[in-house]
């Protein structure tokens, strides 16, 4: 027995081995998220945000009557985007605390402007705000690429609108619809997403200049009991910030009711991806459809010739884990004593944006999915013809009954055959000889020359291919042209992996 490995450390590697590489790296940054979705959580636009919203305070204050001068914004201004990160953490580390190390170190590239940056402010109204910025700015990003998902859709929609296809119930053959028609179930879900994206972004509410505990006692203060100015400069900084909605009445912190509500969203839209790659998973077993697969992808490592569909499992596995996020905002939400608890601080940190982080990424996939996905026509037609005489049995029935035929001798008689074709099928694993089976038995003499023309699969396929027709056109047409703005605008990441 070789003794090579008798002293390889299985349990760990020693301390000055990979140097760099010997701390975590969260998957969904590292590997998955899109430079875009991460680029409206990162440190640069939260603490440049910070930064604007202690502008648009002193500005507003300022127009109010407070006494701070043109060159105290200026100096503001001129330094929005003038971040010493190392000197915040300094800071944050000598006062214990993120937003006051972030006031210092604003104060030191603006001199002037230090003793009225964060005037009669909470640490929430920078917090809280800039939370609120992101997800708006986040949820634009969705909307657009739920827009951009539908508009592919369509198009593949309207390609196999006509094309037969076996329907499942229970996972079992059922009538005939067409793959276009199934297409509109998926689409239908994202359009009931993008109206639920469309209502947030309208409806979105600023905190605003609330205080500590949401009275605004301390702004009340510094206008001298003046509550129409108090008012008046909540409406401007919002107003400053691209908000016409504020959140009337708040504790410290905006109701954690709309983190929720924000997560559900994501949660809908995960629901869409994860039913429709579902899908898309079944019938790649079917090998009816397949997603894109490049030249040099390899499906498996042990079985060379396996074309899994990699990008619809990796779609349904972050869609369950964006589903998994809502019952956390709840119970945060729930579990905000009075006017505030800090328990609520950690988690949102980490559920909102990697929320959206994972739905960047879903939808990214469905686009990619849907723009290369492979229908292999000839699998889908052998694979309705299997079933279809079953189906089409009533049609004959009829068709020997108008030409003068006994229903119940014929109704009988397709029984049997139908039974004996079932055994032949899951028995002996033959080919569906019903048609066969029929056209040699006089009884049915009556069909014989048509029997072809009876079993023509879009004979079968009911209102799917004009449902199509009327979905994309009533629905999805006007959705497009409204938001044919959103169309033109580049995905900036690709699916790599």
């Amino acid at each position: 027995m070789s003794s090579i490995f008798e002293d390889v450390d299985v349990s760990g590697f020693p301390d000055d081995a990979l140097t760099d590489h010997q701390k975590y790296e969260h998957p969904l940054v590292q590997r998955y998220a899109t430079k875009e979705m991460s680029a409206i959580f990162s440190p640069a636009m939260k603490f440049t945000t910070w930064r604007k919203l202690w502008l648009a305070l002193a500005t507003s204050e300022q127009e109010l009557g407070l006494d701070i001068s043109d060159e105290q914004l200026q100096q503001m201004k001129d330094n929005l985007y003038n971040i010493d990160f190392a000197k915040a953490e300094e800071f944050e580390s000598k006062f214990r605390h993120d937003v006051m190390g972030h006031v210092h170190a604003f104060g030191d590239v603006a001199p002037k402007a230090m003793p009225i940056i964060h005037l009669g402010a909470t640490s929430c109204y920078v917090g809280d705000n800039t939370d609120i910025i992101q997800l708006k700015e986040a949820l634009k990003l969705v909307k657009q690429k739920l827009v951009q998902t539908l508009a592919i859709l369509s198009d593949f929609a309207t390609k196999y609108k006509d094309v037969p296809t076996l329907g499942f119930t229970h996972y079992q053959p059922a009538q005939l619809t067409t793959v276009g028609k199934r297409a509109t179930l998926w689409m239908q879900d994202l359009l009931l997403d993008y109206e639920r994206v469309s209502y947030e972004l309208d409806n979105l509410p600023m905190r605003g200049v609330k205080g500590t505990t949401g009275t605004q006692a301390t702004f009340l203060e510094l206008f001298n009991g003046d509550h129409a100015k108090v008012k008046q400069l909540n409406e401007k900084v919002c107003s400053k910030m691209g908000f016409d909605k504020v959140i009337s009445v708040s504790g410290q912190t905006y109701t954690r009711k709309i983190d929720y509500h924000i997560l559900s969203l994501l949660s809908g839209i995960a629901q869409s991806a994860y039913k429709m790659c579902g899908d898309i998973r079944l019938l790649a077993n079917l090998k009816e459809v397949e997603e894109p697969f490049a030249k040099n992808q390899i499906g498996s490592s042990a079985m060379a010739y396996k074309r899994n569909p990699m990008r619809s499992e990796r779609c349904c596995s972050l869609s369950r884990y964006i589903m998994s996020l809502p019952p956390s905002a709840a119970n945060t939400h729930a579990n905000q004593w009075f006017e505030r608890t800090l328990d609520d601080s950690a988690i949102r940190r980490i559920i909102l944006p990697e929320g959206f982080l994972a739905v960047d990424v879903v939808l990214n996939l469905l686009m990619n999915i849907a723009d290369g996905m492979v229908v292999w026509p000839k699998v889908v037609e052998k694979h309705v013809m299997e079933e279809l005489p079953f189906m089409a049995t009533e049609v004959i029935l009829m068709e020997c009954v108008k030409a003068g035929g006994d229903r119940q001798e014929l109704h009988e008689a397709i029984r049997l055959h139908s039974m004996d074709a079932g055994k032949v099928v899951k028995g002996e694993g033959k080919p569906n000889d019903l048609l066969t089976r029929i056209a040699k038995d006089k009884l049915f003499e009556a069909c014989h020359d048509k029997l072809d023309t009876l079993v023509d699969p879009k004979l079968f396929i009911g209102r799917a291919k004009e449902q199509v027709d009327d979905f994309l056109e009533e629905e999805v047409a006007p959705l497009l042209e409204k938001e044919k703005g959103l169309l033109g605008k580049k995905v900036v990441d690709g699916v790599n992996v």
